[in-house]
């Protein structure tokens, strides 16, 4: 049995949801997301999601866990949204943003500049004395985790000093020097 797949999804308020034939849209204060699904079957009853599947084959199983965890992320997304903080790690390494355009200097003869999709608000916070961050804002989880990996792509951080482009909080796996 699925542990995941089998627990409810509580509905919290000023959400809607709507199944029909085998799409699930989500409404909510900041935004709408829709899912399609197959070999699963979602019910909507009193304040919760449940899913269900028809056997256990092991397609089956697969998909009743995986369901039930991306209409709970769209749930949570559409109420309280999520968000990714990346810093920017080493001397010289700027960031800042222009609306919707970010605009990187990580040591490259020239600026990156990326143009972020317009679900994602993006953020930059410079302090003096303090390594830049960059934060991603979206009602979409795998869109803010998508975004976060493209800038993360850029520079990514390296086992010796740690420069690069990390996620606050991420531990780094660190090397020794060359020993003299």
């Amino acid at each position: 049995m699925s542990r995941i797949g089998n627990s409810p999804i509580a509905i919290p308020d000023g959400v809607t949801v709507e199944v029909k034939d085998s799409v699930v849209t989500i409404k909510g204060k900041l935004g709408e997301l829709s899912q399609e699904f197959s070999e699963v079957e979602v019910k909507v009853e009193d304040g919760s999601i449940s899913v269900e599947r028809p056997s256990d084959a092991k397609e089956h199983r697969a998909k009743h866990g995986l369901y039930r965890a991306l209409l709970a992320n769209m749930v949570k997304g559409v109420s309280q949204g999520w968000s990714k903080e990346l810093e920017l790690v080493g001397v010289g390494y700027r960031a800042s943003n222009q609306g919707q355009k970010l605009d990187l200097a990580l040591g490259f003869s020239h600026n990156i500049i990326l143009d972020i999709a317009p679900e994602v608000k993006v953020e930059t916070v410079s302090e003096k004395g303090k390594n830049p961050i960059v934060k991603l804002t979206s009602h979409d989880k795998q869109l803010v985790g998508q975004v976060a990996a493209k800038i993360r792509s850029f520079r990514k951080p390296e086992p010796y000093k740690g420069k690069g482009i990390k996620f606050v909080g991420e531990q780094l796996r660190r090397k020794a020097g060359k020993s003299a």
